[in-house]
Protein backbone atom coordinates (compact mmCIF):
# COMPACT_ATOMS: atom_id res chain seq x y z
CA UNK A 1 0.00 0.00 0.00
CA UNK A 2 1.55 3.74 -0.68
CA UNK A 3 1.68 5.69 2.33
CA UNK A 4 0.37 9.14 2.40
CA UNK A 5 2.29 12.11 2.25
CA UNK A 6 2.04 14.03 5.60
CA UNK A 7 2.20 17.08 3.40
CA UNK A 8 1.58 18.36 -0.41
CA UNK A 9 4.08 17.04 -3.07
CA UNK A 10 7.32 20.11 -3.56
CA UNK A 11 5.71 20.51 -7.30
CA UNK A 12 2.04 21.60 -5.65
CA UNK A 13 3.49 23.54 -3.12
CA UNK A 14 5.38 25.82 -5.52
CA UNK A 15 2.57 25.91 -8.10
CA UNK A 16 0.55 27.59 -5.26
CA UNK A 17 3.15 29.62 -4.01
CA UNK A 18 3.82 31.28 -7.68
CA UNK A 19 -0.47 31.97 -7.67
CA UNK A 20 -0.34 34.04 -4.18
CA UNK A 21 2.67 35.71 -5.37
CA UNK A 22 1.02 36.66 -8.69
CA UNK A 23 -2.13 37.50 -6.75
CA UNK A 24 -0.22 39.59 -4.42
CA UNK A 25 1.51 41.61 -6.17
CA UNK A 26 -2.01 42.39 -8.58
CA UNK A 27 -3.08 43.46 -4.97
CA UNK A 28 -6.14 41.00 -5.63
CA UNK A 29 -7.83 39.73 -2.28
CA UNK A 30 -8.50 35.39 -2.50
CA UNK A 31 -12.05 35.62 -2.58
CA UNK A 32 -12.33 37.59 -5.56
CA UNK A 33 -10.37 35.25 -7.17
CA UNK A 34 -12.39 32.39 -5.78
CA UNK A 35 -15.32 34.17 -7.41
CA UNK A 36 -13.78 34.19 -10.56
CA UNK A 37 -12.92 30.75 -10.81
CA UNK A 38 -16.32 29.68 -9.75
CA UNK A 39 -14.86 27.94 -6.46
CA UNK A 40 -15.38 28.71 -2.70
CA UNK A 41 -13.04 30.20 -1.05
CA UNK A 42 -12.02 27.44 0.60
CA UNK A 43 -10.92 25.68 -2.71
CA UNK A 44 -8.92 28.16 -3.56
CA UNK A 45 -7.17 28.73 -0.42
CA UNK A 46 -6.27 24.72 -0.90
CA UNK A 47 -5.08 25.63 -4.42
CA UNK A 48 -2.50 28.15 -3.03
CA UNK A 49 -1.61 25.80 -0.41
CA UNK A 50 -1.16 22.89 -2.40
CA UNK A 51 -3.44 20.41 -1.61
CA UNK A 52 -5.23 20.69 -4.37
CA UNK A 53 -3.71 20.00 -7.84
CA UNK A 54 -5.54 22.47 -10.53
CA UNK A 55 -5.07 21.96 -14.48
CA UNK A 56 -3.53 23.35 -17.28
CA UNK A 57 -6.33 24.89 -18.44
CA UNK A 58 -7.50 26.07 -15.00
CA UNK A 59 -4.41 27.95 -14.38
CA UNK A 60 -4.36 29.96 -17.72
CA UNK A 61 -7.96 30.70 -16.59
CA UNK A 62 -7.00 32.01 -13.35
CA UNK A 63 -3.98 34.47 -14.01
CA UNK A 64 -6.07 35.84 -16.44
CA UNK A 65 -8.67 36.74 -13.59
CA UNK A 66 -5.48 37.97 -11.68
CA UNK A 67 -3.94 40.30 -14.78
CA UNK A 68 -1.04 38.38 -14.40
CA UNK A 69 1.60 39.73 -17.49
CA UNK A 70 4.29 37.18 -18.13
CA UNK A 71 2.95 34.42 -20.91
CA UNK A 72 6.74 32.68 -20.32
CA UNK A 73 5.94 32.27 -16.66
CA UNK A 74 2.14 31.16 -16.72
CA UNK A 75 3.41 28.53 -19.45
CA UNK A 76 5.64 27.24 -16.54
CA UNK A 77 3.38 26.92 -14.25
CA UNK A 78 1.08 25.28 -16.20
CA UNK A 79 3.06 22.68 -17.25
CA UNK A 80 4.12 22.02 -13.80
CA UNK A 81 0.36 22.01 -12.50
CA UNK A 82 -0.16 19.47 -15.21
CA UNK A 83 2.24 17.25 -13.74
CA UNK A 84 0.75 14.15 -11.92
CA UNK A 85 2.75 13.83 -8.69
CA UNK A 86 5.28 10.68 -7.88
CA UNK A 87 5.85 10.10 -11.00
CA UNK A 88 10.13 10.61 -11.14
CA UNK A 89 12.39 8.33 -10.63
CA UNK A 90 12.24 8.95 -7.19
CA UNK A 91 8.75 7.94 -6.62
CA UNK A 92 9.49 4.59 -5.59
CA UNK A 93 11.54 5.41 -2.50
CA UNK A 94 8.32 7.63 -0.98
CA UNK A 95 6.79 4.44 0.27
CA UNK A 96 6.95 2.65 3.75
CA UNK A 97 8.59 5.51 4.72
CA UNK A 98 12.05 4.28 3.80
CA UNK A 99 13.55 8.15 2.91
CA UNK A 100 12.30 10.95 4.49
CA UNK A 101 9.71 13.59 2.92
CA UNK A 102 12.07 16.40 2.92
CA UNK A 103 14.97 14.22 1.11
CA UNK A 104 12.60 13.32 -1.43
CA UNK A 105 11.59 16.89 -1.99
CA UNK A 106 15.33 18.22 -2.05
CA UNK A 107 15.65 15.49 -5.22
CA UNK A 108 12.98 16.33 -7.27
CA UNK A 109 14.01 19.94 -6.86
CA UNK A 110 17.09 19.17 -7.59
CA UNK A 111 15.90 17.09 -10.89
CA UNK A 112 14.48 19.87 -12.01
CA UNK A 113 17.74 22.79 -11.55
CA UNK A 114 18.95 24.88 -13.94
CA UNK A 115 22.09 25.56 -12.09
CA UNK A 116 23.32 23.95 -8.82
CA UNK A 117 26.04 25.45 -6.52
CA UNK A 118 27.08 23.05 -3.39
CA UNK A 119 29.76 23.50 -1.04
CA UNK A 120 30.44 21.12 1.70
CA UNK A 121 33.15 22.07 4.77
CA UNK A 122 33.70 18.48 5.38
CA UNK A 123 32.77 15.41 1.96
CA UNK A 124 33.26 15.48 -1.11
CA UNK A 125 29.88 16.95 -2.77
CA UNK A 126 27.39 13.86 -3.28
CA UNK A 127 26.48 14.74 -6.79
CA UNK A 128 30.43 14.17 -7.24
CA UNK A 129 31.16 10.80 -5.65
CA UNK A 130 32.32 8.28 -6.56
CA UNK A 131 30.57 4.77 -6.36
CA UNK A 132 32.83 3.59 -3.47
CA UNK A 133 32.95 6.93 -1.82
CA UNK A 134 29.01 6.92 -1.71
CA UNK A 135 29.07 3.31 -0.33
CA UNK A 136 31.53 4.52 2.50
CA UNK A 137 29.32 7.50 3.02
CA UNK A 138 26.43 5.42 3.96
CA UNK A 139 27.52 2.21 5.37
CA UNK A 140 27.17 3.58 9.00
CA UNK A 141 24.03 5.70 7.84
CA UNK A 142 21.44 6.10 10.39
CA UNK A 143 18.82 4.72 8.43
CA UNK A 144 17.12 1.03 7.89
CA UNK A 145 17.56 1.47 4.22
CA UNK A 146 21.40 2.03 3.45
CA UNK A 147 20.73 0.63 0.33
CA UNK A 148 17.68 3.10 -0.80
CA UNK A 149 20.23 5.74 0.01
CA UNK A 150 23.07 4.77 -2.10
CA UNK A 151 20.85 4.04 -4.99
CA UNK A 152 19.26 7.38 -5.08
CA UNK A 153 22.47 9.10 -4.29
CA UNK A 154 24.19 7.30 -7.64
CA UNK A 155 21.00 8.22 -9.40
CA UNK A 156 20.79 11.43 -8.67
CA UNK A 157 23.84 12.35 -10.58
CA UNK A 158 22.11 12.31 -13.34
CA UNK A 159 21.50 15.69 -13.53
CA UNK A 160 25.08 16.44 -15.00
CA UNK A 161 24.02 15.88 -17.94
CA UNK A 162 22.18 18.83 -18.32
CA UNK A 163 22.41 21.47 -15.14
CA UNK A 164 25.28 23.96 -14.62
CA UNK A 165 27.03 22.47 -11.67
CA UNK A 166 29.45 24.30 -9.34
CA UNK A 167 31.14 22.69 -6.48
CA UNK A 168 33.11 23.44 -3.99
CA UNK A 169 35.45 21.20 -2.45
CA UNK A 170 37.29 20.71 1.02
CA UNK A 171 41.15 20.20 0.15
CA UNK A 172 40.80 18.55 3.65
CA UNK A 173 38.49 15.93 2.39
CA UNK A 174 41.52 14.09 0.68
CA UNK A 175 42.94 13.16 3.57
CA UNK A 176 40.11 10.51 5.07
CA UNK A 177 41.37 7.14 5.86
CA UNK A 178 39.01 4.55 4.47
CA UNK A 179 38.63 0.89 6.17
CA UNK A 180 38.36 -0.31 2.30
CA UNK A 181 41.89 1.12 1.37
CA UNK A 182 43.34 4.09 -0.89
CA UNK A 183 41.88 2.54 -3.58
CA UNK A 184 38.56 4.19 -2.98
CA UNK A 185 40.19 7.94 -2.54
CA UNK A 186 42.01 7.28 -5.83
CA UNK A 187 38.80 6.65 -7.30
CA UNK A 188 36.81 9.28 -6.25
CA UNK A 189 40.20 11.67 -7.30
CA UNK A 190 39.41 10.26 -11.06
CA UNK A 191 36.04 11.26 -10.57
CA UNK A 192 36.64 14.77 -9.60
CA UNK A 193 39.54 15.07 -12.35
CA UNK A 194 36.53 13.48 -14.77
CA UNK A 195 33.80 15.80 -13.56
CA UNK A 196 36.18 18.89 -13.99
CA UNK A 197 36.33 18.21 -17.63
CA UNK A 198 32.91 18.63 -18.47
CA UNK A 199 31.79 22.07 -19.83
CA UNK A 200 29.08 22.94 -17.26
CA UNK A 201 30.75 21.64 -14.63
CA UNK A 202 33.20 23.87 -12.21
CA UNK A 203 35.21 22.15 -9.55
CA UNK A 204 37.15 24.61 -6.73
CA UNK A 205 39.25 23.43 -3.86
CA UNK A 206 38.92 24.70 -0.66
CA UNK A 207 42.64 24.72 0.36
CA UNK A 208 43.94 23.83 3.83
CA UNK A 209 45.64 26.79 4.33
CA UNK A 210 41.89 29.16 3.75
CA UNK A 211 41.03 30.67 7.09
CA UNK A 212 38.71 28.28 9.06
CA UNK A 213 36.00 30.92 8.63
CA UNK A 214 35.13 29.76 5.07
CA UNK A 215 32.76 26.81 5.16
CA UNK A 216 32.50 26.98 8.79
CA UNK A 217 28.73 27.57 8.72
CA UNK A 218 27.98 24.20 7.10
CA UNK A 219 26.92 22.56 3.93
CA UNK A 220 24.79 24.43 1.19
CA UNK A 221 23.15 24.07 -1.69
CA UNK A 222 21.79 26.56 -4.01
CA UNK A 223 19.51 25.94 -6.65
CA UNK A 224 17.94 27.98 -9.61
CA UNK A 225 15.32 27.13 -12.15
CA UNK A 226 13.32 28.10 -15.46
CA UNK A 227 11.51 31.27 -14.78
CA UNK A 228 9.24 32.09 -12.92
CA UNK A 229 10.35 29.87 -9.90
CA UNK A 230 12.34 31.40 -7.46
CA UNK A 231 15.79 30.03 -5.80
CA UNK A 232 15.43 27.65 -3.64
CA UNK A 233 18.54 26.92 -0.81
CA UNK A 234 19.14 24.37 1.60
CA UNK A 235 20.95 23.76 4.30
CA UNK A 236 22.10 20.09 4.77
CA UNK A 237 21.30 18.05 8.02
CA UNK A 238 20.96 14.35 8.62
CA UNK A 239 16.99 14.50 8.37
CA UNK A 240 17.26 15.61 4.32
CA UNK A 241 17.89 19.51 5.23
CA UNK A 242 15.95 22.55 5.45
CA UNK A 243 15.04 24.60 2.66
CA UNK A 244 13.72 28.00 2.01
CA UNK A 245 12.97 30.25 -0.85
CA UNK A 246 13.02 33.54 1.41
CA UNK A 247 14.71 35.77 -0.65
CA UNK A 248 16.59 37.54 1.75
CA UNK A 249 17.76 33.99 3.32
CA UNK A 250 18.95 32.73 -0.33
CA UNK A 251 20.57 36.03 -1.15
CA UNK A 252 22.50 35.73 2.18
CA UNK A 253 23.78 32.33 1.08
CA UNK A 254 24.72 32.97 -2.68
CA UNK A 255 26.65 35.94 -0.78
CA UNK A 256 28.36 32.98 1.60
CA UNK A 257 28.79 31.04 -1.12
CA UNK A 258 30.97 33.43 -3.61
CA UNK A 259 33.20 34.71 -0.36
CA UNK A 260 34.05 30.91 -0.22
CA UNK A 261 34.71 30.89 -3.83
CA UNK A 262 36.72 33.35 -4.09
CA UNK A 263 38.69 32.08 -1.20
CA UNK A 264 39.28 28.62 -3.25
CA UNK A 265 41.75 27.74 -5.80
CA UNK A 266 40.80 28.43 -9.20
CA UNK A 267 39.77 25.74 -11.66
CA UNK A 268 42.88 25.36 -13.46
CA UNK A 269 44.60 24.91 -9.85
CA UNK A 270 42.13 22.87 -8.75
CA UNK A 271 42.95 19.89 -11.20
CA UNK A 272 46.55 20.56 -10.52
CA UNK A 273 46.21 19.81 -7.15
CA UNK A 274 43.63 17.00 -7.93
CA UNK A 275 46.24 15.76 -10.12
CA UNK A 276 49.23 15.85 -7.80
CA UNK A 277 46.84 14.08 -5.17
CA UNK A 278 46.21 11.42 -7.47
CA UNK A 279 49.51 10.72 -8.40
CA UNK A 280 50.84 10.97 -4.73
CA UNK A 281 52.85 13.91 -5.17
CA UNK A 282 50.41 15.84 -2.54
CA UNK A 283 51.21 15.16 1.13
Amino acid sequence: MTQKRATPSIKRRRVGAQLRQWREAAGMPSLDVARAMGWSQARYSRVERGYYRISHDEVQKLTTAIGVDDPEGVEEVARVAEEPTGTGWWASYANGGRVSEQYLDFVELEAEAKTIRIMHPKVIAGLVQSPGYVREMHSSARSNDPESLIAIRLARQEVLSRAKFHGIVPESAFHARFQSGPGIMKDQLRKLIDASTMENVTIQILPLTAHPAYGSNGAMTILTFRHPWTPVASIDNPMGGTHTVDPDQVAYLEAEFEDIASASLSVDESREILNQYLEGLHQ
